[in-house]
């Protein structure tokens, strides 16, 4: 770990402050995330792990680097060559200031023998071993289970490790943030240069005001916009004047800023930037903030997330270790930006239409496209996206910032194919929406037509495929019988009513794709959001050939659902809907027979509560041979198959 710096000392930060991170590997390319204090001046190495013979080795400065602020460089190392598959590779960074593993031999697994000489990986052109989850909340009491795969992997030979790691989105919770996390993000901020930025529509000018309001603090709910009745349609539809646009509960810490965005996914992703800051500055002050005391309630807020946030803290070195050795690809969902994104017309509408919410909802997709976007599929940000993304950066303006938001908003091509066996088809649920044409504050699909076309096209003709859905594809009905009725009151946003089926044509036009005869034999569906774990098989009625459908869903990484109610609403789905009951004609599956598989610590409950990691190994034809969860207190739980329809 590196020594402690103080703030006051910019000149003597590390070279590296977050990463190195994995992203896409393939044979032709291996792609390379990290985040430095100064441009990456060097060269990069790709060997044989076993024979040391070189497959690439090239300079640094050709590749892309963002300077995005006055100490901190964004670093994409696209290495394109031709490389073996299946076996054991190192790369190794020579930076100015030394090779990365001299930098950070915390980077090292203990029985890698010669980690010195760079980090080992193996590009697998397969993807039947792979670990999967959503939902990272530092601040949440359970372990992180990303620090449990860490352990398991680094009693693995390199060749037997994940083929991936997929993330299904929340990689941050840029709406729900603790006291300490934000001030250690402001500390961030400072300490990196990242740039100043001003606001229109907004209760302050620009980010030193933010930073100095006596509001920054468990107060942006004050802050933050709000919808007021101006007389337009979309006003009848809002009827309550100041109605919160974004509308999180525990919005009072949310993320406004780019420099607040991209700063937290350094600190959730490194321990080294929390070696450079203050912890404590914050008890240093007496709780005196802006020039004003947080409140007795605020104040033991602050001292009981500290204990969460000290402990995710503690596990950060395992994570970086991680994220260096296992390719990762992600998505976005709600939470990287802000609660129940895009989730309603209406909305959608008063947020884009506001520019107050429109410029933190652009500085969220900035920071997502920097630190998880990029690495997915490099190819598809062209130089028209690179030209808006250096303008940006290089001008540091309110109209280079502007036209590079717009130009994110435009933006449809979030989604990716991983081009291995099966084929990983990665869904963008969250720009490309069906929206509602009966009623603003109806759900919108999660995709719209033309997207799901687009989503088909990837299917046909494959035998096996695995498909990513932030979302479950398939998910509980009784729970979705609550959304319905909360959108029936007009309340959608109180309990998230967005899933697959509540959205007529999305829903009808999934299931359509399911029974076409040119699709997969074998469907594998990963997904998160729901902060519980599960697995259904699922077969289509009245079909003697069905494909077989597995709707996996782990959730999450560190977060869970309140037990008494999770365990209540599992018992009533088992009630309501068990295989004879009339109330499954009601449903848009009615077309579907569901096979609920029982974890292996429970024999009632189906729905398994517990901050986890998931693990899957699949069959030669795409089948899943293991279906398991490794929790964050270091439990397997496994999905064994079933027979009986639920």
């Amino acid at each position: 770990m590196p020594t402690p710096l103080s703030a006051n000392e910019p000149n003597q930060l590390p070279l590296i402050i977050a990463g190195p991170i994995l992203r896409k590997v393939t044979p032709a390319e291996v792609n390379i995330w990290l985040v430095t204090t100064k441009r990456l001046d060097g060269a990069v190495d790709i060997f044989d792990a076993h024979s040391d013979s070189a497959l690439y080795s090239e300079a640094i400065s050709p590749h892309q680097q963002l300077q995005v602020g006055k100490n901190a460089w964004v670093c994409m190392l696209t290495l394109q060559g031709n490389y073996p598959s299946g076996q054991a590779l190192r790369y190794q960074i020579h930076t100015q200031d030394g090779p990365l593993t001299t930098l950070m031999p915390h980077l090292a697994y203990e029985n890698d023998t010669n980690a010195q000489n760079g980090i080992e990986f193996v590009i697998s052109e397969k993807a039947d071993y792979l670990l999967h989850g959503s939902c990272r909340n530092p601040h949440h009491f359970s372990k992180d289970s990303l620090v449990t795969a860490d352990a398991k992997v680094a009693k693995q030979e390199v060749t037997d490790r994940p083929d991936m790691l997929l993330m299904s989105g929340d990689q941050i919770y840029a709406d729900h943030v603790a006291g300490p996390m934000l001030d250690a993000i402001e500390q961030l901020i400072q300490l990196l240069g990242l740039p100043d930025e001003t606001f229109d529509q907004a209760p302050i000018k620009n980010t030193q005001e933010l930073y100095r309001h006596p509001d920054c603090y468990y107060g942006r709910d004050h802050i933050l916009p709000h919808f007021v009745d101006d007389g337009s349609l979309i006003a009848k539809f809002f009827p309550h004047k100041g109605v919160p646009i974004f509308s999180s509960r525990e919005s009072e810490n949310h993320l406004i800023s780019f420099a607040e965005f991209f700063a937290m996914y350094l600190l959730v992703w490194s321990p080294i930037p929390w070696t450079l800051i203050n912890c404590d500055r914050i008890l240093d002050l007496g709780f005196s903030i802006g020039g004003k005391q947080l409140s007795p309630k605020w104040q033991q807020h602050w001292r009981d997330e500290k204990v969460h946030i000290d402990a995710f803290i503690s596990g950060l070195n395992n994570v970086q270790r991680l994220l260096a050795h296992i390719p990762t690809y992600m998505i976005f969902d709600d939470h990287d930006i802000t609660d129940d994104w895009n989730l309603t017309v209406g909305w959608e509408k008063a947020a884009t239409e506001n520019a107050f919410s429109h410029r933190i909802i652009g500085n969220g997709l900035i920071a997502y496209w920097l630190c998880q976007g990029w690495g997915n599929a490099p190819e598809k940000f062209n130089t028209t996206f690179m030209e808006y993304a250096h303008r940006y950066f290089d001008e540091l303006t309110d109209e280079a910032q502007n036209q590079f938001i717009q130009y994110l908003y435009r933006f449809e091509e979030w989604h990716y194919t991983v081009h291995t066996s099966p084929k990983v088809v990665v869904l963008d649920t969250r720009t490309r929406r069906w929206r509602s044409e009966s009623r603003m504050n109806k759900p919108s699909g999660l995709m719209d037509w033309e997207a799901l076309i687009e989503f088909q096209q990837e299917l046909m003709n494959q035998d096996k495929v695995i498909i990513v859905s932030a979302a479950p594809m398939f998910g509980v009905k009784f729970i979705e019988m609550l959304q319905r009725i909360m959108t029936s009151c007009g309340q959608p946003l109180v309990i998230d009513a967005e899933n697959w089926m509540a959205h007529p044509g999305s829903a009808n036009t999934l299931i359509s794709i399911f029974t076409h005869t040119k699709t997969p034999t074998n469907f594998v569906i990963l997904s998160g959001d729901v902060h519980y774990s599960f697995a259904y098989d699922i077969k289509l009625r009245y079909r003697k050939n069905s494909p077989n459908i597995y709707q996996i869903t782990c959730s999450g990484f560190k977060n869970q659902f309140p037990t008494a109610l999770l365990n209540f609403c599992d018992a009533m789905d088992r009630l309501l809907y068990s295989p004879r009951s009339p109330l499954n004609w009601f449903t848009k599956r009615k077309r579907l027979k569901i096979f609920k598989r029982a974890p292996s610590n429970h024999d009632f409950y189906r729905l398994v509560n517990q901050s986890a990691i998931g693990e899957l190994r699949l069959e030669e034809n795409g089948k899943p041979s293991q279906i398991s969860i490794l929790t964050s207190d270091g439990n397997e739980v496994h999905f064994p198959p079933t027979k009986v329809e639920e």
